[in-house]
């Protein structure tokens, strides 16, 4: 029989003290009945104030002033998946290799709204939501991170094909950064050009941090209770609280789109994107390690995507994201083109931190595709 790990040991010595295995027990069953309750999407409407429609509503009212005539519709897999999309695509551009825009985790297309009128001036566009997340099937996905991996790049190659695409440019923002380069790993002939935008999951693991002063037993027992949900199963369990709850907790997102609306659009659309039924979210957890690292780090995988794909990778000045992956990446691409650069000013969210800053930069970058 196998023996127990340095952390379950752990857990279990928390567990002994007097008082905290209750209190995890307690909290555990509660949390396990709210959960999944709050995940059967037919109990939805009576607990958190969310819809399909609603979700619908309040895209329409992100994407209300971009410009640019867009196409909206579903784009069905061979298993009857559909792929939410928007497209941009003008005579006078139709003949540029696309852009193909992923955005990253809790995220949703109309998230590219101060990007979109810009970035189809120059090319055809499409920004679709990832499979799991905003107006996509919301499948299940496999437990295992290698298999739910799978699960997204095959969705993206299914659906460049229904779309009647040779070649694209893949840009991904966070968790669609690391599918854009999984995507062209696997499928090297049809991607001409990387952006990588704050990239999630390429750096390995780098350990515990040190801490000064040693945390208080209580505050790990909560974090052993805890690990098994996932990342945004809070905001479905405070029920009508929710749309509140991030006004409060992500008052720059109003910030960021503050050129656009003066309301609470932007922190509706979120709060809708993150409320319905978490099928991306739960593979996204499935793919993370404990400290939010990836368990697949794309990092020990840079052999195998093809030296001819040149990349480009974007950070924000003021973004708490490592770039250091930046320099380990150039240094496993020593026959590939990889520029880095950086946006003053921008945070994780460069796309909306510097809209137009970050639009010329990206249109820049592309001239050298065509």
């Amino acid at each position: 029989m196998e023996s127990s790990s340095a952390p379950e040991r752990m857990v279990q010595r928390l567990l002994s003290v007097p008082g905290v295995r209750s209190l995890a027990s307690s909290i555990r069953s509660y949390m396990r009945w709210t959960v999944g309750w709050f995940w059967i999407p037919g109990w939805l409407p009576s607990w958190c104030p969310t819809s399909h429609k609603l979700l619908q509503a309040a895209e329409e009212k992100m994407l209300r002033c971009v410009n640019t005539t867009l196409t909206k519709q579903f784009i069905c897999m061979s298993n009857g998946d559909q792929l939410w999309t928007l497209g941009l695509v003008s005579d006078a551009v139709k003949d540029k290799t696309p852009m193909v825009l992923l955005h990253g985790f809790g995220g949703g297309v109309g998230l590219w709204a101060q990007n979109l009128d810009a970035l189809s001036a120059c090319r055809p566009v499409f920004a679709l939501d990832l499979l799991g997340f905003g107006q996509s099937s919301r499948p299940e996905f496999s437990t295992q991170p290698e298999a739910a991996e799978d699960q997204f790049v095959d969705s993206i190659e299914q659906w460049r094909d229904k779309m009647g695409l040779e070649s694209i440019i893949l840009l991904g923002h966070n968790l669609g950064g690391y599918l854009a380069v999984s995507y062209s790993i696997k499928h090297p002939d049809r991607v001409k050009h990387i952006i990588l935008l704050e990239p999630w999951g390429f750096s390995e693991s780098q350990g515990s941090p040190k801490i000064d002063r040693p945390i208080p037993v209580w505050i790990k027992a909560l974090g052993a209770v805890f690990r098994p949900f996932n990342p945004l199963a809070g905001l479905r369990l405070v029920g009508p609280l929710g749309p509140v709850l991030v006004q409060t907790l992500r008052p720059d997102f109003k910030r960021k789109f503050s050129s656009m609306f003066k309301d609470n659009t932007v922190s509706e659309y979120i709060y809708h994107l993150n409320v319905q039924f978490p099928s991306g979210e739960t593979a996204f957890k499935n793919m993370t390690d404990t400290g939010g690292w990836a368990k697949r780090p794309m990092l020990q995988r840079m052999e195998q995507l093809q030296p001819h794909i040149p990349m480009t990778i974007i950070y924000g000045s003021r973004s708490s994201i490592d770039s250091i992956s930046a320099d380990s990446l150039r240094e496993r691409r020593p026959h590939s083109n990889v520029d880095v650069i950086t946006i003053r000013g921008a945070g994780h969210y460069v796309f909306a931190d510097h809209p137009e800053d970050f639009n010329q930069t990206i249109v820049q970058v592309c001239e050298k595709v065509d």
